[in-house]
Formats: C-alpha cells, structure tokens, sequence
C-alpha cells in the first residue's frame, strides 16, 4: 500500500480545479485510484432508485473524489501562507 501525505481525518485545503480553496476533512481515501473524499467538497448529485427508504426515488447529494495531488493538510498550508507573508517584497 502506497504511503500518502494525508490520512483519514485530516483537514485540509484543496489547492487546484473548481473547489480550489476549499477546506474540509478527509473522510475517505480510495489508494488504488489516488483520489480522496473531502467533506463538503465536489459534491455531486446520485440519482436513487425507489426502495423502503425513498419509496419515490430520491435525489442524494454526496461528496465525489478529488485527486490526492490536489489537496495540501490545512496545517502545511497555513505555515506557508504565514512564512510567505513575512518575507521581504523583492523589487
């Protein structure tokens, strides 16, 4: 199994696409295919058939996966927010 930057849990801040900036926790992480799920983040609609739960079929909106390239732990990202605010403007 491949060892990633992030785990289950952490919070972190989506760097790139769509829901760029973005913070959330990871609530899963598919390894095979590198992706992740971020709480809140890239949520899509799946469309139910009828069951006992939703006798008339229902709308459900869930999160989708982002590629794990994409998202930094929010701690990472505030240190460098922080050290890149401090540093001397070159001119």
């Amino acid at each position: 199994m491949s060892k990633f930057h992030v785990k289950k849990g952490d919070e972190v801040v989506v760097l790139a696409g769509k829901e760029k900036g973005k913070r959330g926790k990871i609530i899963t992480i598919l390894a095979g295919k590198e992706r992740v799920l971020v709480e809140g983040v890239q949520m899509i609609k799946r469309h139910t058939r009828k069951s006992q739960q939703h006798p008339q079929g229902a709308i459900v909106e869930r999160e989708g996966s982002i590629h794990i390239s994409n998202v930094m732990a929010a701690t990472n990202f505030d240190a460098r927010a922080a050290k890149h605010a401090t540093a001397p403007a070159t001119t």
